[in-house]
């Protein structure tokens, strides 16, 4: 009785050890991510409007040049 335990308790504990198996789904999505969303200001980009591919591109070039901070730096 106490050899079935031990081994039931073994058993449990390289269960919990095991790792799963991860796959990629990916981003699944219908519209362009320079379509924007429903929601605009506060959550937009100052003068940006959704759909403007040119402007969304310049937007992320300057998040980039910046650092993609969009609050200011504590020295």
């Amino acid at each position: 009785m106490r050899t079935v335990l031990v081994l039931s308790l073994a058993a449990l504990a390289c269960a919990g050890c095991a790792e799963r198996e991860q796959t990629a789904s990916g981003i699944k999505s219908d519209a362009a991510p320079f379509s924007g969303t429903n929601k605009q200001p506060p959550f937009t980009a100052a003068g940006w409007k959704p759909g403007d591919r040119a402007n969304w591109e310049q937007q992320l070039k300057v998040r980039t040049v910046n650092g993609q901070n969009d609050y200011v730096k504590v020295p």
